[in-house]
């Protein structure tokens, strides 16, 4: 994905705050929260989230919260639905399509809570 042309494409103006967060987020496999991603970054708190907001306003991004009460963040490609474990808090992308529609509602985000197969097997 070519960041320029995603900025572009949205009328955004690409500083470098904005190419590094995406550069992060694109780069990931998994949905990031600002914790995850800190160390990374040379800019302050206020300063990623207005540059977040922005990319959520125009679509390029999805966010959700977690059970630890962290916002997490991803790049929007596909939709696809998110495993959060109950137990550990671990996050995972489905990219199985999963068969759910509601009568007069669009839907853009499934989460699904339960245990990992990882938490499972210690308890075992």
């Amino acid at each position: 994905m070519n960041i320029e042309e995603l900025t572009n494409k949205k009328n955004i103006k690409l500083t470098s705050a904005r190419k590094v967060i995406l550069e992060i987020l694109i780069n990931s496999d998994k949905p990031l929260s600002y914790e995850d991603i800190k160390d990374k970054l040379s800019m302050d708190k206020a300063t990623f989230y207005r540059n977040i907001t922005k990319f959520e306003e125009e679509n390029i991004i999805n966010s959700f919260e977690s059970n630890d009460k962290k916002r997490y963040f991803e790049i929007q490609k596909t939709m696809h639905s998110h495993f959060i474990c109950t137990s550990c808090s671990a996050i995972e992308c489905i990219h199985e399509k999963l068969d759910f529609d509601l009568a007069n509602y669009q839907v853009d985000n499934i989460i699904i809570k339960g245990i990992c197969p990882k938490c499972l097997k210690n308890k075992g």
